[in-house]
């Protein structure tokens, strides 16, 4: 083989590759590239950031253990410094479905931060190179490196973007419920007519859903946050020196700025990745929670004319390119089809869960992929609910109220009265005469014989009495 214009020779262990010319990756990568073409997805940016973070810090603990000169080692800092600012995410082309420990994506990082560091040090007049294995890897595995990135990387998506938007979204809901406090509606079962709540009482249950959320994600980041980092191969640090794990993840926390710690149990840490299952069923939940929350916001917001319009949902963009006027509830749908999407990664993330052989898990690409693509994909839903929808949402308090008291199940109160089966015969003639419930008891000569009062009647029909004090 021999250089040319658009491609240069680069080798490996095992022979001789050609690689694009101005690609900062080396052999190992292209070979990657060229047995995977298989979905066409790579890494996160996030992921990218999360693994240049990772090496960084090696790097330093490296240089502070006496395992670099601080000629390489300083080069290599600057190098994943560069690389965690999102630049240089084109030289990472490895598809996701790859090896399972993630190792071509981890020689990937090597190779970019040995070929940046090297070329500054160049820039220098230094005739130092820098090895993709020897320096940047160096007291490093691909199977403590890799899972620790996705670990980084999910436990900084969770705490800096789902977390705050998922507040975000809890707070709009909260604020609806205290406006509509007092808008009296009709409760539903089965998606049929029950005894009356508040609206307010209704969004204070959807903000309570998705706070209940926030406590889910935060009851599972210790683990999420608990790396391998320092197990190299097979949990036992083989060629490591003395303290590396703590001062590599002290490294780590400081440079993240997040809670990261090392593994109580490297031998857990390296074989399994139940953190990451852990995660990603509380996203699983809190994509369940959405669905309920949409669902309940497009049918109390149908119509205009035939349907409950109860609320009125922001009108943001023509619904329809037949029918004039029409506009959809397309929110709460683009929601709901991200929940889709959200479950379906965590069904993936499950079963590759499963995919743990004696000292360690060979499904960590994509469940990677599937966790930060669900938190990023929750996280700017949820932002997107709380302004372009809940902020802008207006209760129809006169349509509300009626539809209240025209539920048959308002009767409820009168069962202390007149029993449950008499109660019962009031709500049957209600429906089946189109009656409301004070004229069908009153029909039925309850009043007449004495068995209630129009006063009580009056009383115990009034529905604001029967929304309870919750």
């Amino acid at each position: 083989m021999t250089n040319s214009d658009d491609f240069r020779i680069e080798h490996d262990t095992m022979g001789e590759v050609r690689v694009p010319a101005q690609a900062l990756y080396r052999a190992q990568t292209q070979r990657a590239v060229e047995n995977f073409p298989i979905s066409g997805k790579t890494l996160e940016s996030s992921h990218i950031k999360a693994l240049a973070q990772v090496k960084k810090a090696a790097a330093q603990a490296n240089l502070a253990l006496g395992v670099l000169d601080e000629e390489r080692a300083t080069a290599i800092v600057a190098a994943a410094d560069q690389v965690a600012t999102g630049q240089y995410d084109e030289h990472f082309p490895i598809d996701v479905f790859q090896t399972g420990s993630g190792t071509s994506s981890n020689m990937n990082t090597n190779e970019v931060l040995a070929e940046l560091a090297t070329r500054a040090l160049e820039a220098k007049g230094s005739g130092t190179e820098v090895h993709p294995n020897d320096h940047v890897n160096a007291s490093q595995s691909s199977n403590d490196v890799f899972p620790t990135s996705v670990h980084v990387a999910a436990t900084g998506a969770l705490i800096k973007d789902l977390v705050p938007a998922l507040g975000t979204l809890a707070s709009a809901l909260e604020a609806k419920s205290a406006e509509f406090k007092d808008v009296v509606k009709s409760g539903r079962t089965h998606l049929m007519d029950a005894t009356p709540v508040t609206l307010g009482q209704e969004f204070g249950g959807y903000a309570a859903q998705v706070r209940y959320g926030i406590e889910r994600i935060e009851a599972a980041l210790p683990r999420v946050a608990e790396v391998p980092l320092g197990g190299t191969a097979v949990g036992t640090g083989i060629n490591t020196p003395d303290g590396f794990p703590q001062r590599v993840i002290e490294f780590l926390r400081e440079d993240t700025g997040l809670p990261i710690t090392e593994a109580r149990n490297h031998f857990e840490a390296q074989a399994n990745r139940d953190g990451l299952v852990e995660a990603s069923a509380a996203l699983r939940t809190i994509a369940i929670s959405l669905i309920k929350i949409a669902n309940d916001l497009r049918w109390m917001g149908s119509g205009p004319n035939t349907g409950l319009g109860e609320i009125a949902i922001p009108d943001l963009q023509p619904g329809s390119s037949i029918m004039p006027g029409k506009v959809n509830p397309v929110i709460s749908e683009a929601t709901i089809q991200v929940a889709a999407q959200v479950i379906g990664n965590d069904t993936a993330i499950a079963w590759a869960g499963t995919n743990g052989a004696f000292e360690l898990n060979v499904g960590i690409p994509v469940m990677a992929s599937n966790l930060l693509e669900s938190i990023r994909l929750l996280s700017n839903t949820s932002t997107v609910m709380a302004e372009k929808m809940i902020d802008g949402i207006k209760a129809n308090v006169e349509r509300a109220r009626f539809l209240a008291e025209a539920s048959p199940s308002i009767v409820t109160p009168l069962n202390k009265l007149i029993g449950y089966e008499n109660a019962a015969k009031i709500a049957k003639k209600a429906v089946a005469e189109s009656l409301t419930v004070r004229e069908a008891t009153i029909a039925l000569g309850f009043v007449e014989r004495g068995e209630v009062t129009e006063e009580q009647l009056d009383a115990l029909l009034d529905v604001s009495t029967m929304v309870g004090k919750h």
